[in-house]
């Protein structure tokens, strides 16, 4: 009998412990208040949160926050994770709270430990603070635009902030299309007020150009990660300094940003139109990036390259070798250090040696060259203009063919449709990674088995008829 009654006591003491425990899980809840906030706030406006509970949508109605009798502003979120991340809009990413300066802040941070009230005091406004980035201050042109504060990144489950210049005349000359350059440590090329130590003067250098006859071309800028810049800046491990997420950064450029760019705006999508760029570390992750996925990209420009990080930049080219002509643009200052020059060197001759043309080769070495922002900001005009002299841009496609496949959703088949202009032409259907899904020549009998290949974007390159513009294949 005393045996049963301990055993009920300790039924009952665990019992109220478990439902305590889920009582204060359930009760898990944090209201922010936002008691200060900048003066010059329009009146009219509304006040958002986004965050990783609602897929940073910096407008959704759902977390509108409600105005108090005091004027302040409220909102409750119930406990959707251990955590959680998190900014204050104005109903848009161009209209994201900032830092004192007006600059971008980082994401708050929220921890759940049961019901929480927390007050909160907003800086500033970035599109409105006159030191902020997109305010009355900002270097940057009427040109840029804020893509987004937080592109998803699937391969490595983050957030990054996009911006995009596009060309003066993007709103005028409909049926133009761009080439387009990924650029690296997107927060140093338009902008100075978010630049860490100056800015490139991307857009004030395209403007500029445009208006000398300049064909325009379309810029996407990533920031870099912060504390995560060297890891994803290099596919390899430096015992010291980290590295080892380059693939994954890369492959996002590849297989998510560059087709979302892509269906979004009139880019140009052929490879020897769309270039990968940076410097120091953004220039080793170029040079990674051209040589992996020479099926994407058909232009490099390499700053400055940190190639003392991991000598695995050089066997990596013989490795890959040359499947198609890239242009690569090699810039060094004598200034760097005292082996960026003879490594820069190093790197063209590795280059050459696997056949890629010396005349898409191009090597620049400053004397008065430093490790430097306004080093690659000066140097960026004569490098955009060399990486794009080759490129007919300025010719209409309109009467060079192009390919069309056919699905058929019924059956396990893609052919192409009008095969009569490309018979016996060769092709090859490459995926978002580089890989290659299907080559041979084309005949009445050709068909493709797309029932088992990924969803995704596939590009098919007519091999033996370069003038013909590449195209995608959508596998749903």
């Amino acid at each position: 009998m005393v045996q049963i009654f301990v055993f009920w006591v300790r039924l009952v003491v665990s019992t109220g412990i478990v439902l305590l425990l889920m009582s204060l899980t359930l009760g898990a809840q944090v209201t922010f208040h936002i008691t200060q906030w900048p003066s010059y706030t329009p009146a009219a406006d509304t006040l958002y949160i986004a965050g990783t509970f609602n897929g940073w949508n910096p407008g959704s109605a759902n977390h509108r926050l409600s105005r108090q009798p005091d004027s302040s502003w409220m909102i409750t979120l119930p406990q959707s994770a251990s955590s959680i991340q998190f900014k204050f809009t104005r109903g848009n990413w161009a209209k994201v709270e900032g830092n004192a300066t007006g600059a971008q802040r980082p994401n708050r941070n929220h921890t759940f430990a049961g019901a929480d009230t927390v007050q909160i005091t907003i800086e500033s406004w970035e599109d409105l603070h006159s030191g902020g980035g997109g305010g009355s201050s900002s270097t940057a042109n009427a040109q840029v635009i804020l893509l987004t504060d937080s592109f998803f990144i699937p391969q490595m489950q983050r957030y990054r902030r996009i911006w995009m210049y596009l060309p003066v005349d993007y709103t005028t000359a409909l049926s133009k299309r761009y080439p387009v350059f990924y650029m690296h440590d997107g927060q140093n090329l338009f902008d100075a007020a978010t630049a860490f130590a100056g800015e490139w003067e991307v857009d004030e250098h395209l403007s500029r150009l445009f208006g000398q006859g300049d064909y325009g071309a379309i810029v996407v800028g990533v920031s870099n990660g912060g504390a995560q810049r060297i890891n994803e800046y290099s596919p390899w491990v430096n015992p010291q300094y980290g590295g080892g997420q380059g693939e994954d950064y890369i492959n996002f450029i590849v297989q998510t940003l560059k087709p979302y760019i892509d269906s979004q705006y009139r880019t140009d999508t052929a490879r020897a139109s769309t270039g990968l760029w940076g410097s120091s570390m953004g220039g080793l992750i170029t040079q990674y990036g051209v040589m992996r996925h020479q099926e994407v990209f058909g232009m490099a420009g390499v700053f400055s390259p940190s190639l003392w990080f991991s000598s695995q930049v050089f066997a990596q080219i013989p490795l890959e070798g040359r499947r198609l002509p890239i242009r690569f643009y090699l810039l060094a200052g004598a200034l760097e250090s005292s082996s960026m020059v003879a490594q820069t060197q190093q790197l063209a001759q590795s280059l050459r040696s696997v056949g890629f043309d010396s005349l898409d080769v191009a090597v620049r070495v400053r004397s008065d060259g430093q490790h430097s922002e306004w080093f690659w900001r000066r140097e960026f005009p004569e490098a955009y203009q060399w990486l794009l002299r080759r490129l007919p841009t300025s010719v209409s496609h309109n009467n060079i063919p192009e390919l069309r496949w056919y699905p058929n959703p019924s059956a396990r088949f893609t052919r192409l449709l009008g095969l009569e202009e490309f018979e016996e032409s060769a092709v090859r259907v490459i995926d978002a990674c580089g890989r290659v899904r299907f080559t041979g020549k084309l005949t009445a009998e050709t068909e493709l088995e797309t029932n088992s290949w990924p969803p995704g974007v596939y590009t098919t390159f007519v091999v033996d008829r370069p003038q013909i513009r590449p195209f995608r294949l959508m596998v749903q």
